[in-house]
């Protein structure tokens, strides 16, 4: 394992395969800042938004959020999946864990897709602003009920705002094969990946939108990149190693690419020349994802802003001391009930979508009412996790209960 250099921090260590890890504070706090930030963004038109990530960068919290989804399925699913734990429980006890968080997945988007058609038929009947039903992709809805039901259902009718878990969920249902995949071969994982996103934008391949035309925002089958990273990144963790090793060249190569994206963003003249050339690359033949600022592909540009991100990120002494500090614990309490936290943030940015549009002369919304989300999505998380002693107890007093009879009945 290549030792980190000076004023360069690895991922922590473990002894052994089989000793406990201590807990990375950096996953949860940056998962939790991740999620602060899509929630900000999806608030369209308060002052905080321009604070966030793709103000800065290509990429957005998005990305991020599926990079750490990635490493967490790996932390939280890959053990069951070793060549003993197959062995001793069998292949089904490793697999249908993640195949169940799929399904909560899958409930959970079904869940926030009917709270979203709700809210903002609500708002449009009270504010009295009618084209809110034609707003987030809500018009097949009201329009074509039939066929959009069926299409929501079947995850091919997506909500603005509340589409990012059909992909996850697709990638959760596939995360077994990808992770004994990595398990036995790590770079056999990266390569397929790899090629598996090269030929998604060379072909344009994606699942399919219906009643609408076109396909998922959320492209999985090009998306799975950036899982599939994350899936490496977790399992290198778990062998206390890095996926990539720790290098001066690298970490200023990451750090120059960065610092020209912002350049390239706020230097009108700076980027128009390199948007020129990206343009004259196209038409000689390039792939579009390869030249463009696409998501739904997650064009080069983008894919390799967060990757430098994430790995200047992993990189600094610094960032592992913000995340452990008692400042950062709030942003921890969020990472920690990702789902949970994710889930309320979605949809009380489309209530306060919906209070906006209502009250467009209310600028002090714009100011007031992120915080106020922000504030209710850390009560949510807090309520969560303080439920889960009590949770735990409960099912250990059960099991304790289920034995205690068990040996009575072996000595009646």
């Amino acid at each position: 394992m290549p030792q980190p250099e000076h004023k360069l921090v690895s991922f922590p260590g473990a002894k052994s395969a089989q000793a406990r890890r201590p807990r990375d504070l950096r996953i949860d706090a940056l998962r939790g800042l991740a999620l602060v930030m899509i929630f900000v963004d999806h608030v369209p038109g308060n002052p905080y938004e321009y604070l966030t990530i793709r103000n800065f960068a290509h990429s957005d919290a998005a990305e991020a959020f599926f990079i750490m989804s990635g490493l967490a399925a790996a932390l939280a699913y890959s053990g069951k999946l070793s060549a003993e734990a197959r062995a001793e429980h069998g292949l089904l006890n490793g697999v249908l864990p993640m195949w169940k968080r799929a399904w909560t997945l899958y409930r959970a988007h079904i869940l926030m897709t009917v709270w979203a058609i709700g809210i903002f038929a609500a708002a449009a009947g009270i504010y009295n602003v009618p084209e809110l039903l034609e707003q987030i992709n809500l018009r097949q809805v009201f329009n074509n009920t039939g066929e959009a039901v069926f299409g929501i259902a079947a995850l091919t009718h997506q909500l603005g705002y509340v589409n990012i878990l059909p992909a996850y969920s697709v990638l959760l249902f596939f995360a077994p094969a990808m992770l004994l995949l990595g398990l036995w071969k790590p770079k056999a994982l990266l390569w397929t990946a790899l090629g598996v996103w090269m030929v998604a934008g060379l072909w344009r391949l994606n699942l399919p939108n219906f009643p609408n035309p076109g396909g998922w925002f959320f492209n999985p089958i090009a998306w799975e990149l950036l899982f599939a990273i994350g899936m490496l990144t977790g399992l290198a963790m778990r062998r206390g190693e890095r996926f990539v090793p720790v290098s001066r060249p690298l970490f200023w190569a990451s750090v120059g690419y960065c610092v020209m994206v912002v350049a390239w963003k706020f230097i009108p003249e700076f980027g128009a020349v390199i948007n020129h050339q990206m343009a004259r690359l196209y038409q000689a033949g390039i792939p579009f994802h390869l030249t463009t600022h696409d998501k739904t592909f997650v064009a080069l540009p983008r894919l390799l802003n967060i990757l430098a991100l994430a790995y200047i990120v992993s990189c600094l002494p610094s960032v592992t001391r913000a995340c452990a500090s008692k400042g950062a614990a709030p942003l921890r309490l969020l990472g920690q009930q990702g789902l949970l936290v994710f889930c309320t943030g979605t949809i009380v940015a489309l209530a306060f979508q919906g209070l906006m549009a209502g009250n467009p002369e209310a600028v002090w919304m714009g100011w007031c009412l992120p915080p106020l989300g922000v504030a209710i999505m850390l009560v949510v998380a807090w309520i969560a996790q303080a439920r889960k002693p009590a949770a735990r107890e409960a099912k250990q007093a059960a099991a304790g209960g289920i034995v205690a009879k068990t040996a009575q009945r072996r000595v009646g």
